[in-house]
């Protein structure tokens, strides 16, 4: 983008020192840590403002909630936390982003662009869904995306598993630590995980296999949470596929009490597909060693867009301080050598 577009697209009066983008858990904890440094961030909330979190009813592992919060309730302490040292909030999705020149440049999805000089990326990952009916309605009431936040409710459930990948055999034997069984719906008849995640899951007793099978609807309701589970199963798999095309298939509804998708993430990264910011195969942003600096100066990465691994809520808020840290860390060097640069000779006035 030439220097001319960039100006005559320039919406503000002045540039930011730093954007924050995503206003989950690593968004909030960078917002807090950059506003008590005096950059007085903007967090651009996103279309769903708060994140993962905000599909959780009950928080039980986050330090220093003895008794629990609600997913909603710590995102809420989360941003008046950051409002209170000077964080501004406002909706919006990035849409592009110029990253080639100082300062960045980002569209927005109203039309409004911003000018930054330094930008925090913590806009997480999604879980996928399968869109089986009443998902919707249940996510979060016996219906998760992760069985470490919410495997501990589900002590003496059965319970099902929805996948055939790692992340779905991992799912599976931390749930066994609780459920009184855990069932993996699969639509093949063979995994997609690694063999040592498949035969670990195969080889124990509370673990077993509905092969050729996928979920078509969920009972329940949010007072009583997931009651059952209607599946359908075909010979050849892939049934839903079968359903669609008018093959005859073999509904099945069984009692459960908790499903979990375990079919993967996607990270919310598409408005940085074109610019020089490095992404990995899966389209996670990429960091240096053990900092979240990215390979663009002044481009830094919190939370689950670039963490494929952890994905919680107490790992993406560390990850959003280490954030506003190494932004702080930059801007500081930045004006440093900016006030270190000689000055321009000054224009001699003609005789």
């Amino acid at each position: 983008m030439s220097e001319e577009k960039r100006d005559s697209d320039h919406d503000h009066d002045h540039d930011l020192d730093l954007v924050v983008v995503g206003s989950g858990v690593a968004g909030l904890s960078a917002a807090v840590y950059a506003a008590r440094a005096d950059l007085g961030p903007l967090v651009l909330e996103g279309p769903e403002p708060g994140g993962q979190l905000t599909l959780t009813t009950e928080v039980e592992n986050f330090l220093g909630f003895p008794e629990g919060v609600g997913g909603m309730e710590l995102v809420q302490r989360g941003k008046e936390q950051a409002e209170r040292f000077g964080a501004e909030f406002a909706h919006g999705t990035v849409e592009a982003a110029d990253l080639e020149a100082h300062p960045f440049e980002l569209d927005l999805s109203s039309g409004e662009t911003i000018r930054t000089r330094a930008l925090i990326v913590a806009t997480g990952a999604s879980a996928r869904w399968v869109g089986a009916e009443n998902e919707d309605e249940l996510m979060g009431y016996g219906l998760s995306t992760c069985a470490t936040c919410d495997g501990a409710f589900h002590r003496g459930d059965d319970v099902l598993v929805v996948g055939g990948g790692d992340s779905a055999m991992e799912e599976a034997l931390f749930l066994a630590k609780f459920a009184e069984s855990v069932t993996v719906v699969h639509r093949r008849d063979e995994l997609r995980a690694s063999d040592i995640m498949a035969r670990r899951a195969r080889d124990h007793e509370t673990i077993s296999f509905r092969w050729n099978a996928e979920l078509l609807a969920i009972q329940g309701d949010r007072d009583s949470g997931v009651t059952g589970a209607t599946l359908v199963s075909h010979p050849d798999g892939h049934p839903i596929e079968k359903v669609e095309v008018g093959e005859d298939v073999i509904e099945e509804t069984v009692d459960v009490g908790g499903i979990f998708y375990g079919v993967g993430h996607v990270p919310n990264t598409d408005f940085l597909v074109d610019t020089p910011v490095s992404l990995d195969a899966a389209g996670y942003l990429e960091t240096r060693g053990s900092t979240t600096e990215t390979d663009v100066p002044g481009v830094f990465g919190a939370g689950d867009v670039m963490d494929p691994q952890y994905r919680q809520a107490i790992t993406a808020a560390g990850t959003g301080s280490m954030a506003a840290l190494d932004a702080e860390a930059w801007v500081e060097e930045t004006d440093a050598e900016l006030a270190t640069e000689p000055a321009a000779p000054p224009i001699e006035a003609n005789d």
